[in-house]
Order: C-alpha cells, then structure tokens, then sequence
C-alpha cells in the first residue's frame, strides 16, 4: 500500500522548507559534526513505514539516531536532523559563563538552578558555588535566564554527571520557531505520558480510541500497514489537562495478549503530539513503526542483550485488551510553526506552567537552530534524579488531578 503524493510535505507539515530542501542545507554539515553515514531500514520489517538511522562513530550521547516520516526523504531528514542536534548538544556552541546563584541575584539577572534535574546521590547547586551557565530565553517574557549547562548539554563521556541528562526537550529546525515549537511539543508529551502511566489500569485502558475516527487518508493509510502486516495495533489518547493532543500508539503481533510468555521486545511503543490532533496520531503511528525497527534492527548502542530476554510488563500486555472508543474533538489552530507555537503557549500559561525557557545550543551561522527546551513544572520522563516526580505527578497521585 503507497501512501501517496496525496500524503506531501504541504499537507501534514508546519515546517518552514520542504525535506529536500532541508537535507540541501544540512548534507554538507554532517562531516563537521561526526556524522559519518545514513541508512534506510524500512526493508527490515514488512510494514512499510519510512524509517531511517544516522550514524556518529565518535559521539558523546548514543552512535546510532533514528528518524521517521511519511516519505523516504522526510524520515532521511528525521534521522539526520537528530544526529546533528545530540552532537550539538554533546557540547553546545555557545558562550559560558562562570557564575555562582549569588552572582546573578546581585545583579539582578534571573538563574534556573533547576533542582528538579539533579542526579540521584549528587549535591544541589549551593547559593555560593561557582558553576557554568547558558544564557536561555523565557519565550513569554523575552527575560533572559540563565541554566546550569550540565543540565542541558548531553554528553554521556561524563561518568558522574551533577546533572540527570536527557534529549527530552531537545529539537532542531529550519527556523528558531520551528525547533522551540517541537521541543515544546516534545516535553507537553513526556508530561502526559507520565501523568498517564500513574492512571489505574481500567482508566488508562479507557483511553483507546479508535484511529478510524479521525477520518483522516493518512492515519488509515498508515494504520492499514499495520493490518496488512499482521500487526495488532492500539491507540489512546493520552492528552492531559493542557488540551494538546497527544496519543500513544501500541503495536504487537495478533494474538499476543494471548500469547504465554510474551518479551519486553514484542510490542513497541510510539507517542505523538501536535495541536492538529490527526498530526499528533501520525507521529504516534510513525513512532511506533520507528520502535519496531529499533529492535528488529538491534543496532541501537542504548539497547542491551537484556531487553530481549525480559519479559514483557503486564501493565504494557494489558493495553491489548482495551476496547477502542469515539476519538475526541479539540480545537485545531491553524498557521505556521509561529502560530502552532503561540497556541501551545497559550495552553501552558492558562495551566500556570511557567517559565518556558527556550536555550539555543547552535552556532548562529550554522542554517539550523538547536535548542533545548526547559520547563520545570512540566513532568519528566523516568530517570536517575533525586526527585523522581514533579508536582503535576505528585497532585495526580494525591488527589487524582493535575
């Protein structure tokens, strides 16, 4: 099954080039920054869905990146893009400064010493110990903020990291809006999941929905693969309070709720949010292809001869089971990656979830931007930190809300 021309770039995209104009811009950079190789791995699995993986030998994060799309060249992109932006965030192209909190209070500058990502058995940043920072930018205010760059730099060579290290938030694009939109996005969907995962199990199986309800060429198109493949394939609609559709898709082989000791590695997941809520479900669907390929690929450096042993979590098993309901409906903005932007601020401020600090990584020569997205009062994904949850978590464990 084609997914067509029907299916293009102008329909489904916010971005500012079409992916054969990006891989145009970027092609030349990837020597620059490590990247020595790319490859499709679609043909590994017989769904379908583009999937490719770029390769950086020599980086301080993982070797291998994975990117997904609807076409070829948009998944080609996907993984590239994510290559450049892990090397950029490996060791961010942007000026330090050497600074204790005191310092900046005494100048009357603001400092994020974001205690909320300090690592398990690691010291909080005390009120007098020098420490180097990055300048971020609050997008609603425009104040500048300054953050711990451990906390948002990514370099695994660091055997004993003050800070808990993550590419949650991390994104790249063809414009600065472009790449704060997507990181934003990203951390709107790890707080979801996690408030999602702390739901009993029948209230989180009340989640599914059914992808047909959409109406939508694409989500068949893609959901069809899955069928064709022989595939049993689950969606829920994990949006949280913020009203930013996001949905979680879940794929194993037919049969395998029924299936006596099913592994870790038979079924995948994928995540996807976007304001335009059937964008979001493409991106679960494309993501959960991804997943897919990881495993059967096996090449991934953050996979382990464990995780295909393990044996699969009930709770993960049981998601199977759920019966699909009506999709829900939520107001689609429309517009550029600026206006998509503004909608998702809007969001957040209405939620009380500030500050939303934008911090650029890149070179501004270079014709990408990279950021790392930071919002501390949204929740993280599961990870070696000293506080293992946030108050969105705390509250939804306590009282059931957020």
């Amino acid at each position: 099954m084609s997914l067509g021309p029907a299916h293009s770039v102008t329909a489904y995209s916010d971005r500012i080039c079409s992916p054969d104009e990006t891989w145009s811009r970027i092609e030349a950079l990837l020597p620059r920054f490590g990247i020595t190789r790319l490859s499709r791995l679609t043909g590994l699995d017989n769904v379908g869905i583009p999937v490719w993986n770029a390769v950086s030998p020599n980086a301080r994060s993982i070797v291998i990146n994975q990117g997904k799309g609807i076409t070829d060249i948009d998944a080609k992109v996907s993984a590239a893009m994510e290559a450049l932006e892990r090397s950029i965030a490996g060791e961010p192209l942007v000026p330090v400064r050497r600074a204790t909190r005191r310092d900046f209070a005494a100048a009357g500058e603001a400092c994020l010493p974001l205690d909320i990502f300090v690592a398990s058995g690691q010291a909080f940043l005390a009120e007098d110990e020098p420490f180097n920072w990055l300048a971020g930018r609050n997008i609603v205010t425009g104040e500048t903020i300054w953050v711990p760059r451990e906390a948002v730099c990514l370099d695994r060579t660091d055997a004993a990291p003050r800070f808990w290290q993550s590419s949650d938030g991390l994104a790249s694009g063809n414009s600065e809006s472009e790449a704060i939109l997507h990181g934003l996005l990203e951390r709107i969907e790890r707080d979801a999941d996690r408030l999602w995962r702390l739901l009993p199990r029948q209230k989180r199986q009340a989640t599914a929905v059914d992808p047909a309800g959409f109406a939508d060429p694409l989500i068949e198109a893609l959901a069809g693969r899955f069928r064709t493949a022989g595939l049993d394939l689950r969606l829920f609609d994990i949006t949280s309070d913020l009203a930013i559709p996001t949905y979680a898709a879940v794929l194993g082989d037919s049969g395998l709720a029924a299936r006596k000791r099913p592994l870790f590695h038979d079924a995948t997941i994928g995540y996807g949010t976007h304001p335009v809520a059937a964008r979001a479900v493409i991106r679960a669907l494309t993501e959960v292809a991804q997943s897919r390929l990881t495993y059967i690929s096996g090449a991934r450096d953050d996979l382990f001869a464990e995780t295909f042993t393990r044996p699969l979590a009930p709770e993960t098993l049981a998601l199977f089971e759920a019966w699909p309901g009506a999709a829900k409906t939520y107001p689609a903005p429309v517009g550029d990656a600026a206006a998509l932007l503004a909608h998702c601020v809007e969001r957040l401020g209405a939620s009380g979830i500030t500050p939303i600090v934008a911090v650029p990584l890149g070179d501004a020569s270079l014709p990408v931007r990279v950021v790392k997205m930071v919002v501390p009062a949204l929740e993280n994904p599961e990870g070696a930190r000293r506080h293992a949850v946030g108050p969105r978590a705390l509250s939804h464990m306590l009282f059931g809300t957020t």
